[in-house]
């Protein structure tokens, strides 16, 4: 037998491109505005960063294995029963808890083409085969994905809303979807950006799950919330569910700091409604600017928009990003999502909003 000469991963880990995030740096001297992540331009709320400060005498004490703290005051803002919440860090660590005790080798999870990239590389790192869905006008299609189940198939990723593109689906439609999925089929409904949704059309997914067997919501406080460097995340779903990956997840996943400053966030429903107010307010004048400049904006109903680049115009996407580089505007190239000609943008600050639309009407009004 002829061994090794060093140790190698299973096959398949080395198939798995690694999740690459936005930038998040400008050129020398130039102020940096930082619209790649679709973090909140105003920042956490103050309770929460006082939470967070009342930590700092007690780093030496693990935190509360089970977050108890943190799914009480989930479960008192939006009326759910503790128990059937768990929380990580970030929704990131959840979705991978969710391939690894609902996938095995050769099992498939489906998602849609423009879907979020975690999704591909949970799937790859349980040994699952992720299916991959074409989208309608960038907008998820139920009768595709119900198409593309097979026997195998044991978990359906939905982004609701989805990143990059900013589309949603009507609840009816994702009652629909989940109605004509086999039992045994697991339905993943990622809501990272519910909060900022005012659609009357949209549920995040709480009472389709209250109701079913095979549902579980995501979400993340790294948005709305202001937390994205303390990674929380929650999903809510049926008592089996959670107790399979509560079995798996690591203990002490999330830490105490967190704990606290997620309470706290939850509970401050006016730094949500102020984040709300100004989202709406800048989503709209940014995308009708934008659209006055001749670009094409995918409808959003999130905290971000994606910009599209006509490759009949004779300015691309990637001349775009390196130009709004160069003045510290700072987009999210797309093209790993499948979408070369585009940069998906953060709504930011009024400045750095201003400033992106002047930056964009000097590219594209410069010659080649």
């Amino acid at each position: 037998m002829t061994t090794a000469s060093r140790p190698f991963p299973r096959p398949g880990v080395l198939d798995i491109e690694a999740y690459v995030p936005g930038k998040s740096a400008a050129p020398a001297g130039v102020k940096l505005h930082k619209l790649s992540s679709n973090e909140t331009p105003l920042g956490p709320s103050p309770k929460a960063v006082e939470a967070f400060q009342s930590l700092a005498s007690k780093l030496e004490f693990y935190p509360d294995g089970s977050s108890s703290k943190l799914r009480t005051a989930i479960a008192g803002r939006y009326g759910l029963d503790p128990a059937r919440i768990l929380c990580g860090t970030g929704s990131d660590e959840l979705l991978q808890l969710i391939t690894k005790a609902y996938l095995g080798d050769g099992d498939e999870g489906v998602f849609t083409e423009h879907g979020f990239l975690v999704y591909r590389i949970a799937i790859l790192a349980a040994g699952g085969k992720p299916v991959v869905v074409r989208e309608k006008n960038y907008t998820a299609d139920v009768d595709a994905i119900l198409g593309a189940v097979t026997p195998r198939t044991k978990i359906v990723f939905l982004a609701n809303p989805n990143n990059p593109t900013g589309t949603y689906l009507p609840f009816d439609e994702v009652k629909r979807l989940h109605a004509g999925l086999p039992s045994n089929v697991l339905l993943v409904l990622d809501a990272a950006y519910a909060e900022y949704v005012r659609r009357n059309d949209y549920a995040s997914g709480l009472e389709l799950v209250a109701e079913s067997e095979n549902v579980v919501m995501t979400r993340t406080f790294s948005k709305i919330y202001g937390l994205a460097n303390l990674r929380i995340g929650w999903l809510y779903a049926s008592a089996h569910i959670v107790d399979a990956l509560d079995r798996i997840r690591g203990p002490f996943n999330v830490n105490g700091a967190a704990i606290e400053a997620g309470a706290a966030a939850v509970a401050d429903e006016a730094h949500v409604a102020a984040a709300i107010e100004h989202n709406e307010k800048w989503l709209a004048w940014t995308t009708a600017e934008l659209e006055k400049l001749g670009l094409t904006v995918t409808p959003s109903v999130g905290n971000f928009i994606l910009i599209h680049f006509p490759k009949a115009a004779g300015k691309t996407a990637k001349e775009a990003d390196a130009f709004l580089t160069q003045r510290g505007l700072i987009l999210r190239a797309v093209a790993s999502y499948g979408l070369p000609d585009a940069l998906r943008m953060t709504i930011g600050s009024e400045e750095a909003n201003r400033l992106v639309i002047a930056a964009l009407a000097d590219f594209l009004s410069a010659k080649a």
